[in-house]
């Protein structure tokens, strides 16, 4: 499903004009950006949890040559599922 489906949807469902429906969108994808930017866990309620976690520099290997390099640390972003996310999944 793309933002454009969701905007759809949310015109089709709840009778927000289109514009009306793609700010509405746009707000909430810019208040979770930002919560994730600034390192806060999103929780969405029967759905699940947008969590940033840090990673530690580490030493790695080049699988094409073997040579040990240098990885950087970094945030990554993680998602895990409700149990009635997955529930209705499964």
């Amino acid at each position: 499903m793309t933002k454009i489906e969701i905007i759809q949807n949310v015109y089709e469902k709840l009778g927000f004009s289109k514009k009306e429906s793609a700010d509405i969108v746009e707000t909430v994808f810019e208040l979770i950006k930002d919560k994730l930017a600034q390192g806060e866990k999103v929780k969405i309620s029967g759905f699940g949890n947008f969590i940033v976690k840090e990673k530690r520099s580490r030493r790695g290997r080049n699988p094409q040559t073997g040579e040990e390099i240098s990885i950087t640390a970094r945030r990554v972003l993680t998602f895990k599922s409700s149990q009635v996310l997955r529930k209705a999944l499964n």
